[in-house]
């Protein structure tokens, strides 16, 4: 999926998560950040929309079957607990999602980021 793809789905998903321009969307790596009031609350990596969890928010997603954002670095999977998929029911209920991305802006106020968060699980390359 091209930047310019991407950017434009994380338009679309912005404009249905808030009022327009609540929502800015910036370059994160190969996607796009989802960021309001100055806080990054998602992103949309290769299709995806990821949204930040908490300790709530992550095991109603994991009960969905959603994973979290996942890459591969130096030969190493990593894995980041904080974002995760957003489930296809919740991304087809303007409501549901809108509710979700509320959950999510809250998540990133509360706390700092704690080890658990992230996991690299090494892995060989191939």
């Amino acid at each position: 999926m091209s930047s310019e793809t991407t950017r434009r789905l994380a338009l679309d998903f912005a404009s249905q998560l808030a009022p327009p321009g609540s929502v800015d969307v910036r370059r994160f790596f190969g996607g796009s950040a989802l960021v309001r009031n100055g806080a990054q609350f998602g992103f949309v990596m290769k299709g995806t929309l990821y949204l930040r969890v908490d300790d709530a928010m992550r095991a109603e997603f994991e009960a969905d079957g959603s994973e979290p954002f996942s890459y591969r670095a130096a030969g190493r999977e990593v894995t980041v607990r904080r974002y995760y998929a957003v489930p296809a029911h919740v991304i087809d209920d303007p409501a549901l999602l809108r509710a979700y991305s509320e959950r999510a802006l809250h998540a990133t106020s509360s706390g700092g980021r704690r080890l658990s968060d992230t996991t690299l699980a090494v892995s060989p390359c191939g």
